[in-house]
């Protein structure tokens, strides 16, 4: 199961999904235990802290700070984690667009967090990138 590694297929065959919620993301200090409140879908510890991307509604309960508010797009086709362009080509199409993406890579999908308030223009650029690589 290594996925797909041709980016014109990735590109033609993806299907971008946006999924419901707003996300956030939130850090905690070093040596900070996630609290068993938080279901994050993304944990990810540097040396500063611990980073963590969390429903907005769960950083609120758990008192946390938390910036970017973002809508989660997954990008619904099986990549390769050595697929080559194919992050680098949507990032590109959004970034023209002037919105900011923080794209996460995960075994199975690319999940991308745009700002909340530019989420449907995010698939409707998504979706004719797809229709154009076809």
């Amino acid at each position: 199961m290594a996925g797909e590694t041709d980016l014109k297929k990735l590109l033609a065959t993806m299907t971008p999904e946006l999924l419901p919620g707003v996300h956030v993301f939130v850090t905690l200090l070093p040596g900070r235990q996630v609290s068993g409140t938080l279901e994050p879908v993304m944990l990810f510890r540097e040396h500063e802290g611990t980073t963590l991307i969390v429903l907005e509604d769960q950083a609120k309960a758990a008192g946390l700070e938390a910036t970017f508010r973002c809508r989660m797009i997954t990008l619904n086709i099986h990549s390769s984690l050595e697929a080559v362009g194919f992050l680098a080509a949507i990032t590109a199409r959004l970034a023209r667009a002037g919105i900011g993406v923080n794209p996460v890579s995960a075994f199975y999908h690319d999940h991308l967090f745009v700002p909340a308030d530019r989420a449907a223009e995010a698939m409707e650029l998504l979706r004719d990138l797809a229709t154009e690589s076809a």
